[in-house]
């Protein structure tokens, strides 16, 4: 392997949406040299694509409690209390931060911020931007901090040593390049790429959770995968698709099958507010038992809805829906990564110097079944946090010296694709699970990620090729290169979230056998998965804080 360019900063942090430019922006106003590294551009991005908002304690009829005991809720008996009540005080300073950096929330009409309403919140205290497009409005405001970027680099490999991390080896299209650095971020989003419908951008496919792997970190909670329960429906629809936000439904749509009776009527107390878990697995069951492939929202008598949902109504109107005037066809699709690799509220993993935060980082915060708009909450705070404790390494010899040869597994992602999404969406089963991880291993072959052989010598010199210098990869073969390392990444998370799913013999949160349909109070725990010295996937419990929470707490 040649190395094209070569790099020596503080921090590197691998994505640019919410948690990564937050963690960028922390440690460059702590003094700290950070370089981002972003497989595509400015707003390739799952954060880019969120529409519902940012749940944060509102200043009347609301409270901290109240956030803390919606979110254990819908968690499902998964949720690390002491976490939740942490990220959850965070909220708003994290938000007044992102209003300095000249982020513009949607006001009402008595000159105050809007708030509303989603499933599993007790109150309206989501803020939202642009109606429906508060994750661009997000994306706008990190990405004009001006902070050091490659766009178009990929991940290959964290390099670690005895005192933890030591650098990334990287490629782009100025080739194969080596950044010396003791901490690394990982903020890459989550894993929607595992199956055929997601809301997901195409760059979703589970990087960080390989890399940590990789690196000898633990993931854990992956079996959790929130199933958004309000996606466009198209016929034959694939990839990623427009999500209908649950604001919508906090605005007084409701859920109705084809005969118009209601989806969630005697399943939830919310009805359709209810958790996505609950919302969700109710539409799988109503489609499977009308033989349907869809089911309706019914958002008619909302009024100004265009004005309120303008992105929702171009997605509509593109397939020949007009939401004022007819039922919207919605269907489950894959959403959200719960779990991830395994962090603190700082975002410090188990390797010295490796961090992650956001959708790629399982602090605790989300349980068996994340609730609303906690992700960006999420991604702000512990972004922040992780950014000022990646300091902690400053003092740290990191040197990358060799770059040593090694394989790993990928198989066809079309194949990975079809395996999950037959086998372990909203609703699973034993058989369904072992027959995926079947198919995927049958169908696995191994890689050489940076297509080497031995050991090559980091010679190149001290300074980042700059964006479209010199190009010593072309355009097809760095593309090529790419979606190898993509799959390979699918691969590994398939294996250890369909091993995790399997293990887990109950129905708890977004995680559902059909075979048992109830939770079980011994398997109420964690699971963390671990690649072993021989690249085997090893399971293991994580033991979960339960504190109760009161449920007679009164908003202030």
């Amino acid at each position: 392997m040649m190395v094209s360019w070569e790099a020596e900063v503080d921090l590197v942090v691998i994505g640019g949406g919410v948690a990564g430019l937050t963690a960028a922006r922390t440690a460059s106003l702590r003094g700290l040299r950070v370089l981002i590294l972003s497989k595509g551009g400015p707003t390739d991005t799952s954060t880019q694509y969120a529409q519902g908002g940012i749940a944060v304690v509102a200043p009347q009829r609301d409270s901290v409690d109240s956030h803390v005991r919606d979110t254990v809720e819908a968690g499902a008996g998964l949720c690390e209390v002491d976490a939740v009540r942490s990220i959850v005080e965070g909220g708003q300073a994290a938000v007044a931060a992102l209003t300095d950096l000249g982020a513009v929330f949607d006001l009402g009409r008595d000159g105050q911020i809007s708030r509303t309403r989603e499933g599993g919140h007790s109150a309206r205290r989501i803020i939202h931007a642009g109606g429906d497009a508060t994750g661009a409005e997000v994306q706008r405001a990190l990405n004009a901090a001006g902070l050091p970027v490659i766009f178009g680099a990929a991940a290959l490999r964290v390099v670690t040593g005895a005192q933890g991390v030591q650098g990334v080896i990287a490629v782009s299209d100025n080739g194969f390049g080596v950044v010396h650095t003791p901490a690394v971020l990982l903020a890459t989003g989550g894993l929607g790429q595992l199956y055929a419908l997601s809301t997901n951008p195409p760059g979703a496919t589970a990087d960080g959770v390989a890399l940590a792997l990789r690196a000898g970190a633990a993931v854990a909670d992956l079996e959790f995968v929130q199933f958004h329960p309000t996606v466009l429906y198209t016929p034959g629809g694939v990839g990623r698709r427009p999500l209908i936000s649950e604001a919508v439904r906090g605005e007084g749509a409701i859920l109705v099958d084809f005969q118009g009776n209601s989806v969630t009527a005697g399943v939830h107390p919310r009805g359709d507010l209810a958790p996505r878990d609950v919302v969700s697995r109710a539409i799988a069951e109503r489609m499977r038992a009308t033989g349907t492939d869809h089911v309706f929202l019914d958002a008619r008598a909302i009024e100004g809805f265009a004005q309120r949902f303008p992105t929702i109504t171009a997605s509509c109107l593109a397939t020949g829906i007009d939401p004022a005037a007819q039922l919207i066809p919605v269907a489950p699709a894959a959403h959200y990564q719960c779990g991830g690799v395994l962090t603190d509220t700082h975002g410090r993993t188990e390797v010295p110097g490796l961090y992650a935060a956001g959708e790629v980082a399982r602090t605790g915060l989300h349980g068996a079944n994340r609730l609303a708009s906690n992700s960006l909450l999420e991604g702000l705070v512990v972004g922040e946090r992780a950014g000022a404790a990646a300091a902690e390494r400053l003092g740290v010899r990191a040197r990358v010296d060799d770059i040593g040869a090694g394989t790993v597994e990928f198989a066809d992602r079309a194949i990975v694709q079809q395996a999950m999404t037959a086998h372990a969406s909203v609703v699973r089963d034993g058989g369904g699970l072992a027959e995926a991880l079947e198919r995927i291993e049958a169908a696995t072959s191994l890689l050489d990620p940076i297509e080497g052989s031995g050991c090559s010598r980091v010679d190149a010199g001290n300074s980042v090729v700059a964006a479209g210098s010199k190009p010593t990869v072309s355009g097809s073969v760095a593309a090529r290169q790419l979606r190898r390392i993509e799959d390979s990444a699918l691969t590994v998370t398939a294996r250890a979230l369909l091993l995790a799913a399997a293990a887990r013999t109950e129905s708890r949160g977004c995680h559902t056998r059909s075979e048992y349909p109830e939770a079980v109070d011994r398997q109420r725990h964690s699971t963390a998965v671990r690649l072993g010295r021989h690249g085997d996937l090893e399971l293991s419990t994580v033991a979960v804080d339960f504190e109760p929470v009161s449920t007679g707490l009164r908003c202030e």
